[in-house]
Parts: structure tokens; sequence; C-alpha cells
């Protein structure tokens, strides 16, 4: 097995896997079928294209910062809006909650034995096809997405989301432990976003493992002097 990671940092994401109507929910740590969705814009497939290759990688998080859960209030439709039938609807005005996560930092793990895959996941993610976003198109990466040293040839998903150095900010102090969340057959949370189809929008359940690990060291960053 081998191991691409990702990192995914802005000041604003959004990880719906339950969102009905007015209401657009976020989870606490990126959806699978996000992180694909994610992964197919790098490449460049349209939404019709094939998944399977994408939704085989099996998926861990490593939680390096919290992010806040805040909300939007949005109203649309003030003089009418057009339906998806293509009528014009003239009477309600639309109302909607949107919840985002602010300042949240994830390092996403992708294990899989398909080496050529990860390699061109990696290239693409340096020089995407399409633009990245978090979740929702308005919300960009603060930070790349990219991670130089990020594929991990013949290393497994734990070992690799257990090793790479914290990720959270200079100023802020690191916490003793980080949350995880491992795509687990036999884990006892369940989530509804493992992607089957964008074009027709299905989505499969999956099992995920929660616990909590010891945080790594920072990674140093040499100093250079100036003469």
């Amino acid at each position: 097995m081998s191991v691409l990671l990702l990192r995914l940092a802005g000041p604003m994401q959004s990880w719906g896997v339950s969102s009905r109507f007015t209401t657009r929910d976020t989870g606490r740590e990126p959806s699978k079928s996000g992180v694909v969705g994610l992964l197919c814009a790098a490449l460049g497939r349209p939404r019709d294209a094939e998944i399977d290759d994408l939704a085989l990688l099996r998926m861990g998080v490593r939680v390096d910062q919290e992010g806040i859960v805040m909300r939007d209030y949005h109203t649309a439709g003030k003089g009418g809006y057009l339906k998806a039938s293509g009528q014009i609807e003239r009477r309600n005005l639309i109302v909607s909650e949107r919840y985002y996560l602010a300042d949240a930092r994830f390092l996403v793990g992708l294990e899989g034995d398909d080496i050529p895959l990860l390699e061109q996941l990696h290239q693409r993610l340096r020089d995407p096809v399409w633009p990245l976003y978090l979740g929702r198109k308005a919300f960009v990466p603060g930070e790349p997405v990219w991670l130089p040293d990020g594929l991990w040839p013949e290393h497994g998903l734990t070992e690799a989301l257990r090793s790479y150095p914290w990720m959270g900010p200079e100023s802020a102090r690191p916490p003793q432990r980080l949350r995880v969340a491992l795509e687990d057959p036999n884990g006892a949370h369940v989530r509804h976003d493992q992607p089957e189809s964008f074009a027709a929008r299905r989505f499969l359940q999956r099992r995920l493992s929660m616990g909590f690990w010891e945080t790594p060291s920072r990674k140093e960053v040499p100093c250079t002097s100036r003469g």
C-alpha cells in the first residue's frame, strides 16, 4: 500500500453530508465525497466521469486544528426566482441556513495500491486542471492542498498520518492530542458520503473509527542568514 497526503486549510470550509432543502450542514471533518470531488477537479474529470478508482481509496483524516462551526442566514428570490422546472416563482422568498467551519486545518490521507494513480494525483494537485475548493466553490484553500512530501510509497495510512509533522500555525501551541477519523469497515461511526456517481448524486454509507493520537512535532523550518 501507498499513501497520498493532502492539506485542507482555509478561512472557510463546508463538508455537508445530510443537507436537506434550505438547511446546508457541515461535518466537523472533510467528507469523502467532498475530497473525491476535489480530486476530480484536480484531474479535470467532469461530473459524469467514472470515479470508481478514486472512491476505492481508503481515507483518513487527522484534525490538526478544530474549526469553529459558523452559520450564515441567506435570503434569495426577491422579485421572483427561476425554479428547476423552468418556471418563475414570484410568491415566496427563499430563506436558508448554511453552516461552515472557520479556521479549520486537516491532514487527509488516501491509501491504495494503485501507485500510478496516486502519483498522477500528486502531480495534478500541484497543477490542477480546474480550481480546487473546500466543499463549496466559494471556499478556496488558504494554503496549497499539494504537499511536496505528500506521496508516501510503501507506507500505510495510519503510519503516514501518525508520522507527518503537525501543520498548525506557528503562533499556536500544539495540542497534546489530535482527533482522527479512519475509514474502517468495522468502525462504530457511519457516514453517508461514499460517492458512487456525482452525475446521479448517488452516495453509499461507509464506516469510520474515531480516536485521538499524540500530536507529532511541528516540522522545523531551517533558518537562513543574509549577508
